[in-house]
């Protein structure tokens, strides 16, 4: 769930990264922040400190300086962290990533899907899956896959709020539906 002011945060980051000058992808930026997220998410300790009014923020700033140099993390994307810790958002930066990811997608122009499946799909069969849908929907994609084993089979692909269900489970339902008498 993401609210109004990471979406701000992120939209604010995604402007600079497609920016003409600036020094990385967007699939860079993308990867690079992540790997941040992961790095403040690690320690429950370290997320603590960074919340906590009791240290300030410069040794807030220092600390987060410390831990992303040793990943060698773009300016741009140390820049924007040291941003969000003074602004006190390290909370925030999860729902933060999510939104500068769609924006990236949006901006890319790509459709992102969400594709359910019973089981873990192979490389041919994700290929196949996401042909189909780009075809079907006429727009480059974004595949994010999840497993749900309760549809028993086949899979199940949401873009926005559109559903395509190809899932067993979603064929017995119409099909029991229409067995089932009308009232």
């Amino acid at each position: 769930m993401t609210n109004a002011l990471s979406v701000h945060y992120a939209q604010a980051l995604a402007d600079a990264v497609f920016a003409p000058d600036a020094n990385l992808t967007p699939e860079q930026a993308v990867h690079q922040l992540r790997i941040a997220v992961q790095l403040l998410e690690v320690s429950p300790d370290l997320h603590r400190v960074l919340q906590s009014p009791a240290v300030s923020r410069g040794k807030k700033i220092a600390l987060v300086g410390r831990l992303i140099e040793k990943e060698g993390l773009a300016r741009l994307i140390r820049n924007f962290l040291m941003v969000i810790v003074e602004h006190r958002r390290v909370k925030d930066l999860r729902h933060i990533l999510e939104s500068f990811e769609e924006a990236v997608d949006v901006r890319l122009g790509l459709a992102r899907v969400e594709i359910t499946s019973a089981t873990d799909l192979t490389d041919e069969q994700k290929q196949a899956v996401e042909e189909a849908l780009m075809e079907a929907t006429g727009k480059r994609i974004r595949p994010l896959y999840r497993i749900n084993g309760a549809i028993i089979g086949g899979v199940i692909a949401r873009i926005g709020s559109k559903e395509y269900d190809g899932s067993l489970l979603g064929r017995l339902q119409a099909l029991r539906q229409q067995l089932s008498p009308v009232s």
